[in-house]
């Protein structure tokens, strides 16, 4: 707090937040399955994703992830499992790994697949499209398709899709966008991946 700052300008500041912030919690009224994106090219857009997965499992919330491109199991899914998860993985790798974009493509309708079949499930609360954003941005899947099958998913589904590059239609669709911003990452300065950190 400044010296130009006194303690009643503060307390009174803070009483007119406090009056907003209850006014609006009051007038939010609608409760419904929410769309989220998470891109750019920052770090942390999975990682944020599974954080509202382990809530939401936490909560007993019958949840799926689908994983595209990725492939293997890594940490987080051996933690995160049991009655209330599924999880699948339809992709071959890294896109720069596998040079295969037919193959690509196959996955990735093979994905979707998957996918429909949850947007369809009424008991499923959360789904998470993890790397759902790159599977756009390179053309394997229709967007079109995918916004239309997303769109018509139950009323209580929450749908959080992952991954950088996030075409504006699906952007202009969601309910929630936060683009993360690389700024600093150590990658770039030869630093290997970490388990815990990365991964």
């Amino acid at each position: 707090m400044s010296d130009a700052t006194t303690e009643a300008d503060h307390e009174a500041r803070m009483r007119a937040l406090k009056e907003e912030m209850r006014a609006k919690t009051r007038a939010a009224a609608e409760k419904r399955g929410l769309l989220a994106v998470h891109t750019g090219n920052g770090k942390g857009k999975s990682t944020a994703a599974f954080g509202m997965l382990a809530r939401c499992v936490s909560h007993k919330y019958p949840s799926a992830v689908v994983q595209f491109i990725k492939s293997g199991d890594d940490a987080v899914e051996r933690v995160l499992r049991g009655p209330y998860l599924k999880w699948h993985h339809v992709g071959d790798g890294f896109t720069w790994e596998t040079q295969n974009r037919a193959a690509d493509i196959a996955s990735c309708r093979a994905g979707w697949e998957i996918v429909r079949g949850y947007l369809r499930d009424p008991q499923l609360r959360f789904l998470l499209l993890d790397e759902i954003n790159v599977v756009l941005s390179y053309d394997y899947l229709p967007l079109a398709e995918v916004l239309a099958d997303i769109e018509a998913r139950h009323e209580g589904l929450h749908v959080v899709c992952t991954g950088r590059g996030a075409p504006e239609a699906l952007i202009a669709a969601a309910d929630l966008v936060t683009e993360m911003r690389e700024i600093k990452h150590p990658f770039n300065a030869g630093v290997k991946a970490q388990p815990g950190i990365e991964f």
